[in-house]
């Protein structure tokens, strides 16, 4: 292209003038992590860890990445608040490339409040964060939330239970509970799952899933683990398709309770008893193949770069790969002190959260977090926190900056 400098026009000027036309690449995660005894948020970048925020909320808090990792929402279930954080980073996708901003991240509106906020669901373009101990969800609009604007739309259930809520297919699914436990069960209050309207008025008959519990998205598939199997629904209008998928015979007695779907192929990974994870294929059998673990499982998570990858983090202190195509362990490192799984559920022990070809820890017990190559299993860096860090999330990416 033919450049015409116009007169008296400085080698500066010029050099000033490329470089606003020129796009950078940049790469950032944050994390928000919250400690587990202090009612705090800690936000940095990775690669400027010195460099934090912290921000003051009501308890303990979980950090859930909603509306592309634009918010972040703090679901502090003891102390029946929910704080909303702008996280400061959006990527937005044009198909031949993404863009990337930058800039401080900040707390947005006023904290919801209400009784035991506990599971968050994204999908359909909404988030809906289940109130345990109130009998509703509230459903927001990620664009609003993304925008700084919290306007939550109620949905009402027959009586409160620890379950979720979803929009789908143009229906909202929800679980539902009844008054007296199945079979003596204490957990099977909860029978299944059902659509319903806007309304509340049913849509649907009842898919029965006793105790209900976990949820996830992958490809056309919702899943949800039972006592009987895992339960999968598909489909759109006024009836989605339901399916069971039970529990091979020769499986150990166990049920699934937390599930990840990838996001990349069309599968999902769950925990199957403490000791134990399951690929799930909700189409092509078979459909549960089972990865017995040495030790019990402390977390895991999945690798949205290396779809093919999962990672399990066991109360020995190792972390182990795991191949879902072969539904096997195919290796392992040591990577912190042991945390044994005897006691509460909610002690605290280390999460794992993943950042590109990084896998970030949390370590309580030695006050930082740790940053783990995802391709040799070894300790790159750690960030001293204090305190005890506990649950984490991770948000960002790649992209041109304009």
């Amino acid at each position: 292209m033919m450049q015409h400098i116009l007169p008296g026009a400085t080698a500066l000027s010029i050099l000033l003038a490329g470089a606003a036309w020129a796009d950078e690449a940049q790469t950032v995660y944050r994390v928000i992590v919250a400690d587990h005894a202090a009612p705090r948020l800690t936000v940095l970048d990775l690669s400027a860890p010195d460099t934090r925020w912290t921000f003051d909320v009501a308890g303990q808090a979980k950090p859930y990445a909603l509306a592309g990792g634009r918010v972040v929402a703090a679901v502090q279930s003891n102390d029946d608040h929910v704080h909303f954080l702008s996280t400061g980073v959006t990527v937005q996708d044009h198909g031949d490339h993404a863009d990337i901003a930058v800039a401080d991240p900040a707390l947005i509106g006023a904290p919801l409040t209400g009784p035991r906020p506990f599971h968050v669901v994204s999908h359909d373009g909404h988030s809906v964060i289940n109130f345990d101990k109130g009998g509703y969800a509230l459903m927001l609009k990620e664009d609003a939330l993304a925008a700084g604007q919290i306007a939550p739309v109620e949905f009402r259930q027959s009586r409160a239970h620890h379950g979720f809520v979803t929009p789908f297919g143009g229906t909202i699914l929800s679980t539902v509970a009844s008054d007296a436990p199945v079979e003596g069960d204490a957990a099977s209050t909860r029978l299944g799952l059902q659509a319903f309207a806007a309304d509340g008025s049913a849509a649907g008959d009842l898919a029965p899933c006793t105790a209900i519990h976990g949820e996830a998205f992958s490809g056309a598939y919702l899943a949800a683990g039972c006592k009987e199997g895992v339960l999968t629904v598909t489909g759109s209008g006024a009836e989605p398709t339901y399916r069971m998928l039970p529990y091979p015979a020769e499986f150990p007695e166990a049920t699934t309770g937390t599930l990840l779907g990838s996001t990349a192929m069309q599968v999902f990974l769950g925990n199957h008893g403490p000791d134990g994870l399951v690929v799930i294929d909700p189409v092509e059998a078979p459909h549960m193949r089972r990865i017995a673990l040495p030790f019990r499982r402390v977390d895991f998570a999945l690798d949205p770069a290396q779809p093919a990858h999962g990672y399990v983090l066991t109360e020995d202190g190792s972390l182990h790969r795991v191949d879902l195509l072969k539904a096997e362990i195919v290796a392992s490192a040591r990577v912190t002190e042991a945390y044994s799984m005897d006691g509460d559920w909610n002690d605290p022990r280390p999460r794992l959260a993943m950042a590109g070809d990084r896998i970030v820890m949390s370590d309580p017990r030695a006050g930082l977090l740790r940053v783990i190559s995802a391709e040799t299993l070894q300790e790159l860096s750690t960030v001293a926190l204090g305190g005890q860090p506990y649950t984490l999330t991770v948000v960002g990416g790649s992209g041109l900056n304009h």
